[in-house]
């Protein structure tokens, strides 16, 4: 073990925890009034209902032995065997309950980010059902698959903190749960507007403060990996904000501070897969690109029809595809990429994006049809008029 090493790591997993608080702002900034508690909430209480379900199974699939490149085994439920030494960490310089808990965090911020899509009309119980089976069934399989020594990793895909296991699997989730769970009432009918954007843009602080763990952690060491990571991922979060920005204005006119917050996240979403494995002179024009196909991204629920509340599919869907198909042609660093001499590699990455959304849309349709079917997914008509702050939790965000 290495005590710098394993310092960093509990701080990376710190900073990732916060990230999920940042989102819930980010996210309750951009719904209306009525509905900001409820918003918040979703990703709250993942906090605790993922970090139970991980200890008690969620980690031990994604990360227990191997079998047929699938799944992890029951070796480690209930953590056992999991302790304050190396022994059968993945991490042999980090005890494994650090390299666990580290990994516990981003089981608890992926099903958050699926939120925005169903946002201010779907049912806190459905909910929490759908995020615990949807937990077992598509996070941890994925985990398994890209960290875990399933057959991503086998076939030698690049994803170094995230893009298919966090933001292609959110953004295939929340297109699905865009289709099955109908449009909110009001939309297309009267504007739908933020109803605080301070909120939204002190969120996407946090996030930004909070990535630095989530892709610098994933070196897994204090060392050259995470001081690059953390650097490639401050200058593609830069270029998305300028990059979304610039198109927004040539657009709309204007430039607007809810843009520039979307193109910041945007550019920490695309460089999550490639954070370890370019440098940053390529960040930035990851970055720079993924603002602006982000952006349309954005502009593409209108034209196709269907309610994306916060815009999960354009940013973090779309998002972490052009960040993992652009590992695929700037890698230079543990691997190489197209334009260093490795055009295979492209082709695999292109494979494991394939399969992300696949996997995962058909899997979170069939989750979220299953949870309609018994329980319902939708609050009523009435419910969601009042605002789901008073009809789900009996509370207001505001007294004026």
């Amino acid at each position: 073990m290495n005590a710098a090493d394993t310092a960093w790591v509990l701080v990376s997993s710190a900073l990732v925890l916060f990230m999920t608080p940042g989102l819930a702002l980010f996210y309750g900034g951009l719904v209306r009034s009525k509905n900001v508690l409820g918003t918040i909430m979703h990703s709250f209480i993942l906090i605790g209902l993922v970090s139970v379900l991980w200890a008690l199974f969620g980690y031990s699939l994604a990360f227990g032995p191997d079998i047929g490149t699938l799944i992890g085994g029951l070796d480690y439920v209930g953590l056992a065997g999991v302790g304050m030494d190396e022994v059968n960490s993945p991490a042999a310089n980090l005890p494994h309950l650090a390299f666990m808990i580290f990994q516990c965090m981003f089981a608890v911020i992926t099903p958050a980010l699926i939120t925005g899509a169903f946002a201010e009309r779907l049912k806190f119980s459905s909910f929490l059902i759908f995020s615990t089976l949807w937990l077992i069934l598509v996070y941890c399989p994925m985990a398994h698959w890209v960290w875990g020594g399933g057959w991503m990793f086998k076939l030698g895909a690049l994803d170094f903190a995230g893009g298919a296991v966090v933001h292609m699997s959110s953004g295939a989730a929340a297109l699905a749960a865009a289709i099955c769970c109908g449009k909110r009432q009001d939309f297309g009918r009267s504007p739908i507007i933020p109803h605080n954007l301070p909120m939204t843009l002190l969120g996407t602080g946090i996030l930004w403060f909070g990535w630095f763990g989530f892709n610098a952690g994933s070196a897994l060491a204090a060392n050259g990996a995470a001081a690059n990571a953390f650097v490639t991922t401050h200058m593609a979060t830069c270029a998305a904000m300028l990059g979304w920005i610039a198109v927004e204005w040539l657009h709309n006119g204007k430039p607007t501070t809810l843009g520039a917050a979307s193109g910041a996240l945007a550019g920490m979403v695309a460089i999550t897969p490639a954070a370890g494995f370019v440098t940053p002179m390529p960040a930035l024009v990851i970055g720079l690109i993924a603002g602006a196909v982000c952006y349309g991204g954005v502009l593409m629920k209108s034209r196709l029809g269907y309610d994306d509340s916060l815009d999960v599919v354009g940013i973090h869907g779309l998002g972490g595809t052009w960040g993992a198909l652009a590992t695929g042609l700037f890698a230079s660093i543990n691997a190489k990429g197209l334009f260093y001499g490795n055009p295979g590699q492209l082709w695999i990455q292109f494979v494991s994006v394939a399969a992300t959304w696949v996997f995962c849309f058909a899997m979170s349709y069939i989750l979220f049809k299953l949870v309609d079917a018994l329980f319902g997914l939708r609050v009523s008509p009435e419910s969601e008029q009042r605002g789901l702050d008073v009809s789900e939790h009996s509370e207001a965000g505001y007294q004026w």
